[in-house]
Parts: C-alpha cells; structure tokens; sequence
C-alpha cells in the first residue's frame, strides 16, 4: 500500500494547478498534447478545437511560429516548416515488425505492431499547445459536481475536514507514463495526485490517498483484495478498472465484480462513497482489446449509481477525443496508457464530482 498524505511523489511542489481547471469550463485549452506526423512532404497535427489564437507550442523548450509551426487562421491543424525544431514521424516509423516488442501489439490493419513507449518515448514525441478558442467549443460530456449522490464526502471537503480517498485499479491508477512516473521533465504527476492537490487547493481541506492500485490487473483481481480497501476505512472509494477486463470479459460480469467490490466495502463501512470509473479508451487499432466492450462497461457502471455512487465518465470523454484527434496525440505508452494532458482530464473530471465549478481558479 502507498499512503499519499497532503504531499506529490513525482513532481516539484510548484506545479500550476491553473492546469488543472476543468477544460470545458474555460475558453483556453492548456497544454493539449499533439504528435506531428508526415505523410509526404508536411509533418501535420490536429488540435481538438479550431483556436481562435495560438498562445504557445512547448516541449522541453518553447517553440516559435514561423520557425517551428505554422497555423491558419479558420482551421484545427498545426504543420511543421522545413527546418522546424519539433519532432514528427512517418506512419511507419510509428510501426514495429510483428515480435519485435515485449508485447504483441498488433495493429488492425496487420501491418506490424504499434510502436510500444514504456517510459516517455511518446511523451518525447509530443508537444504540448495551448490557444484560446469560442465558449461553446466542446460538444462532449460534462462532469458535474455530484454533491446529492457524493454529499457526504462534497461536505467534508466543503467543511475543511480530512478526507481519505482509497483507490483500487488497473496501471493507469498506478501513475503510468505521466512524465513525473517515467522520471522526464516536466514530471507532472499522474492523475491521483493531481486530484489530491486540486481537491486541498480548491477547498483547503486535508485530502489522504492510499493507492492500492497494481497493474495488470481486472476487476476480477480488484473483487478478491477489496480487503486491502476495507482496512484503509476510507471516506469516498475510487474504483477504476476496465481497460484490461476489455480483452473479453462480459459487461455483466464486469458489473457483477464492481457492485461486489461495493457492497464487500459498504458491509464494513456503510457511509463509504464511491466513485466508479469508465476507463479511457484503447487505441483504436490495437487488436487485442474488444472495443465494444468499453462502452458496455460504462452503461453497466451508470447502472449502479445511487445514493453513495458516481461514475466518472472518462470513457466517453475518450470517445470525443477521438472523433477530432488521433490516439497518437493522446496516448502515453502507444495502446492503453495516458500522457501528461490525459492525467490531466482524469483528475479534472474526478475533482468536479466533488467541487462546485466555481471554486476553481
């Protein structure tokens, strides 16, 4: 068991937590990551909205338009001049021969495997861009604050007293490629402590995080050590597998192990809250998971919330990304992990099931 107490494992203390505003509530995205890939003779990358300005476009150093980017005005797209500082690849530089990796990654069209990034090959890669564009720009879902269904854990954050948050999930909940895990500059960290340091900025409560998170593992595996959960007496439970029960397992079983974990919690803790959450997507051209599978297990999370249980959305947040981006833009690891900006919008739409909008800076 970790024990995270009012302190971040993976970063300097001055992280901005300005970043950490949810992204729909403002009119300027903030670091949305890109990778740049060419096809031909320009090195292209699309952004989730149309800019109405380009701020910056930063790696491990702050790039200039005109040298290192260019963007017309009307359009989402960001292309690389000749000569530009920014890395790109081709389509095939991102593709390994078949066995070539640790692990079988084999991409749907069967032209070889996805290039695997274990530790920040990705994050080395992409670049971060942050622009100003229209209010009504996102058309995806919105996470909003759950203190009917969450109230008792919203009134002690509202009360200024100590909340004990216990999470039990997949590698994702590990930390798993944030830039502070894979030990790179900026060394963000991942998404529970992010939501450890938003929840205490926005509220000025104590929050305490036991991360009892492994990766690898199913909602199986999370059913037979929900003790480790039981023994943390915890105020609010953040459940989070999915991504590798997706390779097969049926929704309702997938449901059947969630609501056990609940009710295993609940019998020896009856005010514990819970926060349940629909995993990220996959890559889309990575054969191993069942696509189908991730929006099943959303439905069957949504199914269980009540009095005591809120689902975090992130599956169709994912889903919404990906109808304006490409998974290489957002991908930490190449198939199933967050980069810097996913972590992000993790800890964004957790934090505001537990705080009013409005206490956000």
């Amino acid at each position: 068991m970790r024990l995270l107490l009012f302190a971040a494992l993976f970063a300097p203390d001055d992280f901005d937590l300005h970043r950490l505003r949810p992204f729909w509530t403002s009119t300027t995205m903030d670091g949305e990551s890109v990778l740049f890939v060419k096809e031909g003779e320009i090195a292209r990358a699309p952004l989730l909205f149309v800019p109405t300005r380009v701020l910056s476009v930063r790696g491990t150093t702050a790039y200039e338009e005109g040298r290192d980017w260019a963007w017309k005005p009307g359009t989402r797209e960001l292309t690389l001049p000749a000569g530009s500082r920014i890395p790109s690849r081709t389509p095939a530089e991102l593709r390994r021969p078949a066995g070539s990796q640790p692990y079988r990654l084999t991409h749907r069209d069967g032209g070889g495997e996805i290039l695997f990034g274990a530790g920040h090959e990705y994050h080395d890669l992409q670049v971060e861009v942050t622009y100003e564009h229209a209010a009504d720009a996102w058309k995806g879902p919105v996470a909003a604050f759950a203190g009917e269904r969450l109230a008792r854990s919203a009134a002690r954050l509202a009360e200024k007293k100590t909340l004990t948050i216990a999470l039990l999930g997949d590698s994702i909940s590990t930390g798993c490629n944030a830039s502070g895990w894979a030990k790179a500059a900026p060394f963000q960290p991942p998404w529970q402590e992010l939501l450890v340091r938003q929840l205490e900025a926005a509220t000025g409560a104590k929050v305490g995080l036991r991360n009892h998170a492994v990766g690898g593992t199913g909602s199986a595996w999370g059913l037979k050590n929900i003790a480790k959960v039981v023994e943390s007496s915890p105020d609010l439970v953040i459940l989070a597998f999915g991504m590798n029960d997706a390779g097969g397992l049926a929704a309702d079983a997938y449901r059947a192990n969630i609501q056990g974990m609940v009710e295993a919690v609940r019998k020896a803790h009856p005010a514990a809250e819970f926060i349940l959450v629909a995993t990220m997507l996959a890559n889309p051209d990575w054969t191993a998971p069942r696509h189908e599978r991730f929006p099943e297990y959303r439905e069957a999370l949504a199914s269980l919330r009540g009095p005591g249980v809120e689902l975090a959305d992130l599956s169709s947040v994912w889903a919404e990304f990906h109808r304006h981006k490409r998974d290489l833009d957002l991908t930490g690891n190449g198939v199933n992990h967050p980069n810097d900006f996913g972590h992000r919008v993790y800890a964004q739409v957790l934090s505001s099931l537990l705080v009013r909008p409005e206490a956000f800076k």
